[in-house]
């Protein structure tokens, strides 16, 4: 029943042809426990735009769980990596090399303990910041030119709390809702991406 619901308020649309000229990758953990984790927040937003744009990660491949999309008249690759958040580079690397695609038009969507929840940053290069899924994608690829969306998990509970503990950590149900929007707006952002129009994401969904 809600799979169906699902296929009618975002149906499949067939598989787009031609080269992919863009990706967009979410980072997280494979394992179904980890599903809801705040390290997953990269995953939870590439799910959002696999369903608006009418697509399925299905796929196999480039070390992640993928499937391609029209987005704006554009072929773009959605991938999940499957190689946990610390080998994140050996996807992108991959993927990035298999289609020749310039870091510049590789979108990565991940987690940030910095920001509240319900918020997001987005940023055309930068550092890895800390984080260990961004540290490999830079040490692999040898570029950290690549744009990428921060989506806020929320500071951790005190100075002193495990920081492996709190990005495990499930969402609550009350952030999830929260993170609802900041999923349409990583939606958004893509179609913005694939139209070269980042500065204009920049302006309308930074936090």
């Amino acid at each position: 029943m809600l799979e169906e619901l699902k296929n009618r308020l975002y149906p499949q649309k067939p598989s787009p042809t031609g080269p992919v000229e863009y990706i967009i990758v979410g980072l997280g953990n494979p394992d179904t426990k980890y599903q809801f984790t705040r390290h997953n927040a990269g995953f939870l937003t590439v799910d959002r735009i696999a369903e608006k744009a009418g697509a399925s990660l299905d796929r196999l491949k480039y070390k992640s769980c993928c499937g391609t999309a029209e987005i704006e008249g554009k072929r773009v690759l959605l991938m999940k990596p499957t190689t946990y958040m610390n080998a994140s580079g050996e996807a992108v690397r991959e993927a990035m090399q298999f289609y020749k695609i310039p870091p510049e038009k590789v979108l990565v969507i991940f987690d940030d303990i910095s920001l509240d929840i319900g918020k997001m940053r987005i940023r055309r290069k930068g550092s890895d910041g800390g984080h260990n899924g961004i540290k490999n994608i830079i040490y692999l690829t040898g570029f950290d030119t690549f744009p990428r969306i921060k989506v806020g998990v929320g500071h951790k509970p005190h100075p002193d709390y495990d920081l492996a503990a709190w990005v495990l950590s499930r969402f609550t149900d009350q952030e999830l809702k929260s993170l609802s929007a900041v999923f349409d707006n990583g939606w958004e952002s893509a179609k913005l991406f694939v139209q070269g129009h980042l500065d204009q994401a920049m302006n309308r969904f930074n936090s």
